[in-house]
């Protein structure tokens, strides 16, 4: 898309399904830049999508063989300009969430990449990770990542 849409609009977008795949989200996109009068850039909206993940405005997990993005712990899902007729014009049906599933998803990932920080001394990355702990708190009650918290506070004060 010419107009660059944030992550915390990506997770707007797919807030109004519950659920979307990346190919759903990426169609959505499409529509929305049609709809603004944008010009659709395709490998900007893979690379959105990606930048809205790694940031954890967006999380991929996995449903009976599907993968499905959903609101991540780090987004304030916002509604861009003219979005709200995409459920109209794409037909798809609001989806239900298993939310710890999509919990233990984010739960995994962080520790993942907690490790990885913690590995390479990357005090930038223990940062960013510890204040997604916080956000975890917040978004779900599904997973509990206390000791991950204390983890990169305890290598942070070191």
């Amino acid at each position: 898309m010419t107009t660059a849409l944030q992550s915390d609009q990506l997770a707007g977008v797919v807030d109004l399904f519950g659920a979307l795949t990346p190919a759903e989200l990426e169609r959505a996109l499409e529509e929305l830049a049609f709809k603004q009068g944008s010009e659709v850039d395709e490998s900007g909206l893979a690379t959105a999508i990606e930048d809205a993940v790694a940031s954890y405005a967006l999380v991929r997990y996995d449903r009976e063989g599907t993968t499905l993005l959903v609101p991540g712990p780090a987004a304030f899902p916002t509604l861009p300009e003219n979005a709200e007729d995409l459920p109209h014009i794409l037909e798809i049906r609001e989806r239900d969430v298993d939310r710890e599933a999509a919990a233990r998803a984010v739960a995994e990932r962080l520790r993942t990449e907690a490790a990885r920080a913690v590995a390479e001394g990357d005090e930038s990355a223990m940062r960013r990770l510890l204040d997604v702990t916080y956000d975890i708190a917040v978004w779900s009650d599904a997973v509990d990542v206390d000791d991950l918290r204390a983890r990169l506070d305890d290598e942070l004060d070191a």
